[in-house]
């Protein structure tokens, strides 16, 4: 269904019939475009290079398109093959889950990948429990942490269906199936000799002091309830990581938005926790998953781990 969806996205509407297309070529197109190289692109799938010219001269009739073009002694990417190869790829993920998809599933000898993405934040207060379960119970599984971006709620279809899990707070996402982990708060972090707070940090501080934020500034629902008391942040640092918040706020005029169970967690010296001076938003954490997954047998004990980890941490 989904190569579907990529060939109908760029081939001006008509659809494509399943039933008459080589997925062979998905894999080769995937390839040639991350290659950029038809030697490179036919050894890592195991083709000739004759091989692999032919089927880049069938994929050129069929999207009516160069895909790659030579400039000086290298390929580049045509506009067209700079979109085919971020979708090629996401179409590949999804094609390898369904034909690894399973009917049955024993943790106790079944070996499976499960991949989730996350922040930092959710790896570490949910990911090590996990993880630490699966050492205990599933001793062939493996589980891999891809860290979110900025863009991801940009195609998020496409993202939860090549992902077996993906964690963010309610108020973030919406729509589909999700299996709730736990409760958290938010907390400010001040310098312990921060120059102007004092025992509390006021909304008039928020206003005037210069931030740390997570990625951008209105991707935590807190930062947006923030911004509905008439409150903008001046955003003084932008880091991938929530780890980091405290280590850029110690010894500055800095104050920053972190989770208390990440705070507990990694305590560091020169910072003060304080309590926000408004009723923040509590984080609802929760794994997202894509309806894809629903029947699979061992995304169905994953989630049943998951729910089970969830409960046992609780509410903070």
């Amino acid at each position: 269904m989904f190569v579907m969806v990529v060939i109908h996205a760029v081939d001006s509407g008509v659809p494509v019939n399943l039933s008459s297309l080589d997925l062979n070529l998905v894999v080769a197109l995937r390839a040639l475009l991350e290659e950029r190289n038809v030697t490179r692109a036919g050894r890592r799938i195991g083709v000739t290079q004759s091989a692999m010219s032919a089927t880049l001269a069938r994929l050129r009739r069929h999207f009516d398109d160069p895909l790659l073009s030579r400039t000086g002694s290298q390929y580049e990417l045509t506009p067209l093959g700079a979109v085919l190869r971020d979708r090629a790829a996401t179409a590949c993920d999804v094609l390898e889950r369904v034909f690894t998809s399973q009917a049955d599933f024993d943790p106790r000898t079944d070996a499976r990948e499960f991949t989730l993405m996350s922040s930092d934040y959710g790896a570490a207060v949910f990911g090590v429990a996990l993880a630490r379960e699966l050492h205990d119970v599933a001793p062939g599984v493996h589980v891999t942490f891809r860290q979110t971006t900025p863009t991801v709620l940009d195609n998020l279809g496409t993202v939860l269906s090549t992902v077996d899990g993906l964690l963010l707070p309610h108020g973030v996402i919406d729509g589909f199936p999700a299996v709730e982990l736990f409760t958290d708060q938010w907390v400010c972090l001040v310098a312990a000799d921060h120059p102007v707070v004092g025992d509390d940090l006021t909304l008039d501080d928020r206003a005037r002091l210069p931030w740390a934020v997570y990625q951008r500034a209105y991707d935590a629902p807190v930062t947006r309830q923030l911004s509905m008391l008439g409150i903008s942040p001046r955003v003084d640092v932008s880091v991938p990581s929530f780890h980091l918040l405290p280590l850029l706020v110690a010894g500055t005029r800095r104050v920053a938005l972190a989770q208390q169970r990440l705070v507990e967690l990694f305590p560091t010296p020169g910072v003060r926790t304080l309590p926000c001076p408004f009723p923040a938003v509590p984080v609802q954490e929760a794994m997202w998953w894509h309806p894809v997954h629903t029947q699979d047998a061992g995304h169905i004990w994953l989630r049943e781990v998951a729910g089970r980890i969830g409960r046992r941490s609780g509410v903070r």
